[in-house]
C-alpha cells in the first residue's frame, strides 16, 4: 500500500518569487533562482524546503538548516550555510504563513470531502431553501426550510442547517456540525463536528426543580470567522450571542447563551466562558480558560492558560492565576510562595 500524500503544492516557487510575494529581500541575489517545492519546519527542512527562523532564541537552528531557503530577521542572515538562499524580514513567521497559504490553498482552507460541484442528490434541500449558484452542499447535508446559502459556500457531509439559518458567501460548514437559529457571514470556517445555536444553559428555580427558561435569542457570527472542531456556542436568551469579525475559536471551546466577543480575539482550546460574557476586540485566551458570568474583559486583555476569571479586567492588562489577577501580583505571589517553602524546608532541615 502507497503512502499518500494530502497536501500537494499549488506549484513550485523560486527564491526570488517569494521575496517578491512576502516583501522580503534576498539577502544573495545569486541564490534568486533556487527552487522551492515545500514548506517544512527549521529541524526537518528537506532538499527544495523553505523554512523560518524567528528570534534570537532560535539562533542555534541556523548552523545545520537543510534548506533550499530560509525566512529570518535581519540579525540572523549571516549565520545560514553556504548554499541556502536567505530571505531577510523582519516577520519572518508571517512571511512564511502567507507563501505557506498560496502553495498549498487545500490546507489553509477546507475543501469538500466528495466531487460534488453543487447540490447533491443524495442531500435534503427543502423546496425554500434559497442556494446560490456555485454553493456546494454535500451527500447526507440537511438544509431546513428558508435557509439561505451563498455562493462557494460549502455544505459538507451530515451537516445540518436549521429553518432560516442565513449563511453568507465562501463559508464551509464541516462534516457532522449541527447549525440553528443563526446568522453566519462570510468566508466563515466552522470545523467538523461543532454545535450552533442549541439552547443555553438557562433555568429557574421551581417546585419540582429546575424549569427551562426560555432561549429566543441567535448566534450572530460575523465575517471571516474560524469555529474549531466540537466547540459549541449557545444562541441568546433574549438578546443574540455575537462573535465579532475575524475572531478564531479553537477546539472544544464551550461560549454560553448572550456572550459577545470582539474582533480578532483569539480563543485556545478548552476555555469556558459563561453567560452574558463580554470580550472585547482582540482578546487573547490561552487553554483552558475559564470566565465567569457577567464578567466584561477590555480590548486587548490577555490570559495565561488555566486561569480562572471571576473579576472584570481593563483593557491592555495580563492576567494569570484561580483567581486570576493581574500578571505581575501573580508572579510576586508565586515567588513569595516559593521563598516561604524554600525557607520552611531549611528551617525543618536545621
Amino acid at each position: 500500500m502507497t503512502d499518500p500524500v494530502f497536501f500537494v503544492p499549488s506549484r513550485h516557487y523560486t527564491a526570488g518569487e517569494v521575496a517578491t510575494l512576502t516583501g522580503s529581500t534576498l539577502a544573495n541575489p545569486a541564490y534568486s533562482d533556487t527552487v522551492i517545492k515545500t514548506i517544512a519546519s527549521a529541524l526537518e527542512g528537506g532538499d527544495h524546503a523553505l523554512v523560518f527562523v524567528d528570534g534570537k532564541r532560535n539562533e542555534a537552528l541556523m548552523a545545520n538548516l537543510h534548506a533550499a531557503a530560509v525566512l529570518c530577521p535581519v540579525e540572523l542572515a549571516d549565520k545560514a550555510p553556504t548554499g541556502v538562499a536567505v530571505l531577510v524580514n523582519p516577520r519572518a513567521q508571517q512571511a512564511f504563513a502567507h507563501i505557506g497559504r498560496l502553495m498549498f490553498p487545500a490546507a489553509a482552507t477546507p475543501v469538500p470531502s466528495t466531487s460534488e460541484r453543487s447540490v447533491s442528490p443524495q442531500a435534503h434541500v427543502d423546496p425554500t431553501a434559497a442556494i446560490e449558484p456555485g454553493a456546494i452542499v454535500e451527500a447526507g447535508a440537511v438544509v431546513g426550510p428558508g435557509v439561505a446559502i451563498g455562493s462557494g459556500t460549502v455544505i459538507a457531509p451530515n451537516a445540518v442547517i436549521g429553518a432560516s439559518c442565513r449563511i453568507g458567501r465562501n463559508s464551509y460548514i464541516g462534516p457532522n456540525v449541527a447549525v440553528q437559529y443563526a446568522l453566519i457571514g462570510d468566508r466563515v470556517i466552522i470545523h467538523g463536528g461543532a454545535r450552533i445555536g442549541q439552547d443555553g444553559f438557562g433555568f429557574v428555580p421551581g417546585a419540582k426543580g429546575p424549569e427551562r427558561m426560555p432561549q429566543i435569542g441567535r448566534v450572530v457570527i460575523q465575517d471571516d470567522v474560524e469555529v474549531g472542531s466540537n466547540t459549541t456556542v449557545d444562541r441568546g436568551a433574549m438578546a443574540d450571542t455575537i462573535i465579532g469579525e475575524g475572531t478564531k475559536i479553537d477546539n472544544l471551546v464551550q461560549i454560553a447563551h448572550n456572550v459577545r466577543i470582539g474582533r480578532g480575539c483569539v480563543i485556545a482550546g478548552q476555555c469556558g466562558i459563561s453567560g452574558s460574557v463580554t470580550l472585547g476586540d482582540f482578546v487573547m485566551l490561552g487553554g483552558r480558560v475559564g470566565i465567569a458570568d457577567h464578567i466584561s474583559v477590555g480590548d486587548r486583555v490577555q490570559v495565561a492558560a488555566s486561569s480562572g476569571l471571576m473579576y472584570d479586567i481593563p483593557a491592555g492588562e495580563r492576567w494569570a492565576g484561580m483567581p486570576a489577577q493581574p500578571m505581575r501580583d501573580f508572579f510576586r505571589e508565586l515567588s513569595a510562595i516559593r521563598a516561604f517553602t524554600k525557607s520552611s524546608k531549611g528551617e525543618k532541615n536545621g
